[in-house]
């Protein structure tokens, strides 16, 4: 490959020296190009600004120190000499960081000898910050507490909210030096922690840093400080709630007994201690916050379960408790409290009674309680239960004897001014002669009087429809109350409270200054009597008009939440309703359609075209459709048989007309015979359906108690044949025992004798040593004697 590059390369070389012109003509080519990029170069450079250096985000007189140009490193540097920081980080041109500018201004002029302020330009591109860290969003609070951190800030930019965290990092725990004081910081509904340290020995403890991070931690995992930190060094004051040992931590409850930190089972570090708090304690009263943009904070919470919902005025920086939160608190532990409270099945089939109270609108001071008097043959049956009637049966008369009893005494005490007297209304119902109904008005205290005063005490246990409450600031989630139903002239201390069951689609709103345990009470029974709110636009004069000012009235009605029933239910004319919603692409093409056939209908008045805006009008579940543009006819003296237009047609002109023609034909006397009828046959299928369901539940239960039985028998005779094996093992094991104190009594005489045979030998050893060193000096006297005389 080189050897041809080589080669074509002396060729070019070859074939320029031959033909100079050639290689005059490259190189001004090579010229005028290095001449050309060049000066595109200089033209780039010349058009594109260079970006303008940023300026100070705060005002010059302001206690935080600005460093606009993104240097992170002198962060470091200012937080090593602060026992306390807080660090905002901001974009110049974001809005929220410049509507956070003015509140945490406000709270540095008030926390400047405590909280080291810093800011920090985080989107200059040259700056530090930008290249090392990777901010989705802004404004964003870091809190250090002392080498502690960062602990992050998620609430509303507000300056008592922004002040009401610094201070609780600030102070992460409550000195407790008395019985009175502890006994008032575990009064709260509010989560409580109180840790035990002597100071006697040392002047820190050292599992007392360890306890002040977990505080730390916590507030690290939720920022509300929801869960309160105190520390008892009295050991008199610890004993109140049973700590004797020292560097004990505590976790108070009201619904369950109290926690101790078991520290042989876990270490004692802060987040240990952290989690463990975080997985025991209990959550009765909580507060949401959201934080003022995007959030699913409050979807999460909702698809719980129902809650109970409460917007109060709330000052974080407030010092004396609010009277209504502690109303709500006190109501919310009697609900949850459980263990106090007897079991619903148990009680029901005692009472005579099954009531419910129905409370009145917001003008009035009364409850109506009605109450199902049952028959005493029916009372000693075992299938007793509360069954009110709905609107559709029985409500009618209901809803009826409640307006003409508990309405007109309600109404004649108040322009009387005086207390009325218990009066209740009898009445029988319609399919059942065994049961009637009483509708009884009394005033609320009497109510509560005559139930004992608290009838919520351990409802939370007593059905499957439990609540959980919440509490919100008025102040910052007004919109969604509005969106709720409230309203400006609603109540006098600004309060609002609503259940929403966000599975159900439906929420209920309290109309009265204070929260009612009837309207928790109501909620939770399993027919309740409240009543859906519907939240809607409101009303407006005219509609969609060909000529505003020409034609008198409207071509088109607009309905709205408060209008729908009226309009819908006029008995005198067909109204035909046209479901649309303004971000429908389709409805807004079928305007013109809709407009030509109220044109061609406007003459007619037995025919009334009307629409509604489904996305800003809530309406009754029986008239809400599963899809937009729908089109339903609903014929005059006949709203219940009312009819859809097919969606497999296409809805023009001529087909509408079709439509309206046929279904008004069509609806006569034999078609209704004829709807009633296969109604009656469907019900009847579905009752045969039912019946069969249930005979192969109650066989599938025989056979399960069947087997149960078997399986009992089973049980009881193995246990028989593991009590007699228990016996024989107890007898072997005493023949055992025997045996081997038999043998251990041998061995004590085999020992002994051993012993005493060991020390006569050991006597006869000597003996014989003895009469050995005789013989041995007999042997030698007679050897010198021998000697002696074979001398001489």
């Amino acid at each position: 490959m080189l050897r041809r590059l080589r080669q074509s390369l002396r060729q070019v070389l070859l074939l320029m020296a031959r033909r100079p012109g050639l290689l005059c003509g490259a190189i001004v080519l090579g010229v005028l190009l290095v001449l050309a990029v060049k000066f595109t170069c200089s033209r780039a450079k010349n058009v594109v600004a260079s970006a303008r250096p940023p300026v100070r985000f705060f005002s010059p007189d302001a206690p935080v120190v600005d460093l606009y140009l993104g240097q992170l490193d002198q962060v470091e540097r200012l937080r090593s000499v602060a026992e306390v920081s807080l660090i905002f980080f901001y974009a110049p041109w974001c809005a929220h960081s410049m509507s956070a500018r003015q509140e945490l201004q406000q709270v540095a002029k008030k926390l400047a000898k405590q909280v080291q302020f810093v800011a920090v330009n985080c989107w200059w591109s040259q700056g530090k910050c930008r290249r090392q860290n990777r901010f989705y969003h802004y404004p964003i609070i870091h809190l250090f507490y002392r080498r502690f951190g960062p602990i992050e800030y998620k609430g509303p930019f507000v300056a008592p909210y922004v002040e009401s965290f610094i201070l609780k990092v600030i102070t992460p725990l409550t000195y407790l030096p008395s019985r009175a004081t502890l006994k008032d910081f575990l009064s709260s509904h509010e989560p409580r922690v109180v840790g035990f340290f002597q100071f006697n020995s040392s002047p820190q403890p050292p599992g007392y840093i360890t306890y002040l991070s977990s505080a730390l931690q916590s507030l690290k995992r939720d920022f509300r400080g929801v869960i309160r930190f105190g520390v008892v060094t009295n050991k008199r004051v610890a004993e109140a709630i049973s700590l004797k040992e020292d560097e004990s931590v505590h976790l108070y409850r009201r619904l369950n007994s109290s926690l101790i930190f078991p520290r042989r089972e876990r270490n004692f570090t802060s987040e240990a201690i952290s989690s463990w708090v975080f997985e025991h304690h209990e959550t009765i009263l909580q507060w949401l916050q959201p934080p003022g943009t995007k959030s699913r904070l409050l979807e999460r919470e909702l698809i719980k379960g129902p809650a109970l919902l409460l917007f109060l005025p709330h000052n974080p920086l407030g010092c004396s408790p609010n009277p209504v939160l502690q109303q709500v608190a006190d109501i919310a532990v009697r609900y949850h409290s459980c263990n106090n409270h007897s079991s619903w099945d148990k009680s029901l089939p005692s009472r005579s009674q099954c009531c419910q109270s129905v409370v009145l609108p917001e003008s009035s001071t009364s409850v109506c309680e009605v109450c199902l008097s049952l028959s005493r043959s029916v009372l000693t049956s075992s299938s007793v239960c509360c069954s009110f009637p709905s609107m559709t049966q029985e409500g009618d008369v209901l809803q009826s004897h409640l307006r003409h009893c508990c309405l007109h005494q309600d109404s004649a005490s108040v322009s009387m001014q005086t207390t009325p007297s218990l009066g209740c209304s009898n009445f029988m119902g319609n399919y059942s002669p065994f049961s009637q109904y009483s509708a009884c008005c009394r005033r609320v205290n009497e109510l509560n009087e005559s139930r004992g005063g608290d009838d919520i005490t351990g409802l939370r246990c007593q059905t499957n429809r439990t609540l959980r409450f919440y509490v919100l600031d008025v102040a910052l989630n007004w919109p969604l109350a509005v969106r709720l139903g409230a309203t400006a002239d609603g109540n006098s201390d600004g309060s609002f409270a609503a259940i929403v069951d966000l599975k159900d689609e439906v929420h209920y709103v309290l109309h009265r200054n204070a929260l009612s345990k009837a309207f928790i009470r109501n909620f939770s029974a399993p027919y309740s009597l409240l009543q859906r709110h519907l939240v809607g636009e409101e009303d407006r004069k005219g509609g969609v008009e060909e000529h505003q000012h020409s034609a008198p009235r409207p071509l088109i009605t607009e309905l709205t939440t408060s209008s729908f029933l009226p309009c819908i239910m006029d008995l005198q004319k067909d109204v035909l309703l046209f479901y649309y919603t303004q971000w429908c692409g389709f409805c807004s093409v079928l305007n013109h359609i809709i407009i030509q056939l109220a044109r061609l209908l406007q003459g007619n008045g037995t025919i009334a075209v009307a629409r509604v805006n489904v996305a800003r009008n809530d309406l009754p579940w029986e008239f809400m459709v599963d899809r937009v543009p729908s089109i339903l006819l609903f014929p005059k003296y006949r709203k219940h048989y009312s009819v859809k237009f097919p969606d497999n047609l296409p809805i023009t002109l001529p087909n509408l007309l079709r439509f309206i023609l046929h279904s008004r034909t069509s609806s006569g006397p034999s078609a209704v015979f004829r709807a009633e009828f296969l109604a009656l046959q469907h019900e009847v299928e579905a009752l045969r359906h039912a019946r069969e369901r249930l005979s192969q539940q109650l066989a599938q239960l025989w056979r399960d108690n069947r087997r149960l039985q078997f399986d009992t028998r089973s049980l009881e005779t193995q246990s028989v044949e593991l009590q007699q094996e228990r016996k024989s093992l107890e007898e072997q094991h005493r023949e055992k025992g025997r045996q081997l104190g038999e043998a251990l009594r041998r061995l004590q005489e085999l020992a002994d004798t051993s012993e005493k045979l060991l020390n006569e030998n050991t006597l006869l050893r000597v003996l014989l040593r003895a009469l050995k060193d005789r013989t041995e000096a007999k042997e030698q006297a007679e050897a010198e004697q021998k000697r002696s005389h074979m001398a001489s």
